[in-house]
């Protein structure tokens, strides 16, 4: 069985628990608290799985794969049925692009070592780190709404009838910006994006309220 190296609140293990739930994959969870013990991340036997200090890692019968994106890319030539990426070499360009437009563009600003680093070395107090979150994720926010209006899918996710390597990184980007009270007024396609996957078992078993180490 594969094992998922978890923590219920990281955004970018959420994006590799619902990609193993809509591929229907079984896993063992492996939580790894990100604040528990000055950071389980950084215990040495975590290090050994991945130096960097990050989940997720996954563990698929030995083969040890980090980062999200990657994860969830090898899960997809692993276990190709059903597919989280379209077949033409344009949308499969499309789909990857949104997907990194959150992955490397959104969320790097507002993980946990990031605010970590504004709290305890610059002395940022909580209300301007929030603020930080809520600015640099509206700014992504509003890049990505043009480009699914662009897109203009007739379907009910990102790119058409079915989710995509992209709605596993919308949905979890968007929960943390409710989490963060970020106003979402301005971006009605993210916002209905985001309930029409929440209303798909795969995307709602990978919320964080439904995991084993919630708190």
């Amino acid at each position: 069985m594969m094992r998922l190296y978890t923590y219920f609140r990281s955004s970018a293990v959420f994006r590799v628990r619902i990609a193993l739930n809509l591929k229907g994959l079984s896993y063992e969870a492996v939580p790894v608290h990100l604040l528990r013990d000055g950071g389980q991340q950084h215990a040495p036997e975590f290090t050994q799985r991945n130096p960097s200090h990050l989940v997720p890692v996954l563990d698929d019968d030995g083969r040890t794969i980090t980062q999200s994106l990657a994860i969830i890319e090898y899960l997809d030539e692993q276990y190709p049925t059903p597919t989280l990426l379209p077949k033409g070499a344009e949308q499969r360009a499309k789909v990857r692009a949104l997907a990194f437009d959150i992955a490397c563009d959104i969320h790097p600003l507002n993980n946990l070592r990031v605010m970590q680093y504004l709290a305890t070395d610059l002395a940022v107090d909580e209300d301007r780190r929030n603020a930080w979150s809520r600015h640099w994720i509206a700014v992504g926010f509003a890049a990505i709404e043009r480009k699914l209006r662009e897109i203009g899918s007739e379907g009910d996710y990102c790119f058409g009838n079915s989710a995509t390597l992209a709605d596993c990184c919308l949905v979890p980007q968007v929960f943390n910006a409710i989490r963060l009270k970020c106003p979402l007024d301005d971006v009605p396609t993210i916002q209905s994006i985001y309930e029409q996957c929440m209303k798909l078992p795969a995307f709602e078993r990978a919320a964080p309220a439904n995991q084993p180490d919630a708190e």
